[in-house]
């Protein structure tokens, strides 16, 4: 059972559409937090909390045409008239809504929100989850050791909330647990914690490494489902150069790897080796950038050492879930 606290999320819908202005609370904590759409900055900036000081983000599709967010880290005094400057900037035309993070206290000072922009721009480029726009990195020292503290708290639920509002380019970087090799053909003595084999196995069922192996290609290459995020693993192998269909969605998101570093080119070999784990939004999208091509990786992405499909596999949890909402009496 999993004893993990929940969380008490309060989220209005200011104009009663789901497509508008909307304000988003947590229980137990002082943070606000406003989102609308670029098309309502005349209803955004007259709200009473765009007069306060605070953090935001203006978020929009990629111009470079990849699958993630272009964002712009900014701070205020007053945030709605810099929204209403940035409106103005032809530079910065990519946004299509603002995120605004105040306080519902007046405890926000301009050195916290300067500390809050310096670590967002950080934690954007540690995670790589986003096309950021700030070409400057702003320094995030003179604050004392307690205001740190506040700073970071206030920063960890900002981080827990944003997904809520699909806002996920302040995420971790999915963290892969290793496997052990084979743990039920270790002696008990060997074993730090009694092992139940029977749980193994679920877990195994419930997680398993996906595969793809493909001898027409001569590549290897395996995967991991981590929190939603479907993250192909280190050392995995892909093809240098991209196929035939040169206008596909992935070619851009493929090449973007490389010019990253994500994926070397071996030039021995004449493949691409990741170098490092990545997370994909699909498999198919992780699948596209091993065979670089086109590809369906709920086919393609086997369980691995099974004949097993990404598709049959699902559809195998899905089965077990049936089952076990039936056995609770749940469905009928």
């Amino acid at each position: 059972m999993n004893h993990t606290l929940g969380k008490s999320i309060k989220l209005f819908l200011v104009d009663g559409s789901s497509h508008g202005v909307l304000t988003l609370e947590v229980m137990n904590w002082t943070g606000h937090i406003l989102m609308g759409p670029r098309t309502k900055i005349t209803e955004i900036i007259q709200r009473p909390e765009m007069k306060k000081t605070g953090i935001y983000f203006l978020t929009g599709p990629d111009p470079d045409g990849l699958e993630r967010l272009a964002v712009y880290v900014g701070e205020s005094d007053n945030v709605g008239h810099r929204l209403l400057q940035h409106n103005k900037d032809e530079g910065k035309g990519f946004w299509e809504r603002a995120c605004v993070i105040t306080s519902k206290d007046q405890n926000l000072t301009k050195a916290h929100i300067r500390y809050l922009e310096a670590r967002f721009i950080s934690i954007i480029q540690t995670t790589g989850a986003a096309n950021l726009f700030n070409y400057t990195s702003p320094k995030n020292d003179g604050l004392p050791e307690a205001d740190i503290s506040d700073m970071e708290y206030f920063i960890s639920q900002v981080r827990l909330v944003l997904p809520v509002l699909g806002l996920d380019f302040l995420r971790d970087k999915p963290k892969i647990t290793k496997t052990v090799e084979t743990p039920l053909n270790l002696p008990a003595t060997e074993l730090s914690v009694p092992v139940n084999p029977e749980s193994i196995r679920q877990e195994s069922n419930e997680n398993p490494i996906f595969e793809i192996v493909s001898t027409v290609n001569n590549l290897k290459a395996s995967a991991k489902q981590v929190d939603g995020d479907f993250v192909v693993l280190a050392g995995s192998e892909s093809k240098a150069v991209w196929g035939n269909n040169s206008a596909h969605n992935y070619r851009k998101l493929f090449e973007t790897l490389i010019a990253e570093g994500k994926i070397r080119v071996d030039g021995g070999s004449g493949k691409g080796v990741f170098q490092e784990d990545v997370a994909f939004a699909s498999p198919s999208a992780a699948a596209a950038c091993v065979f670089a091509r086109a590809a369906n990786g709920r086919k393609e992405w086997l369980v691995q050492g099974t004949k097993k499909n990404y598709h049959e596999w699902q559809n195998d949890q899905l089965r077990l879930a049936e089952s076990e909402l039936s056995l609770n009496g749940l469905v009928s």
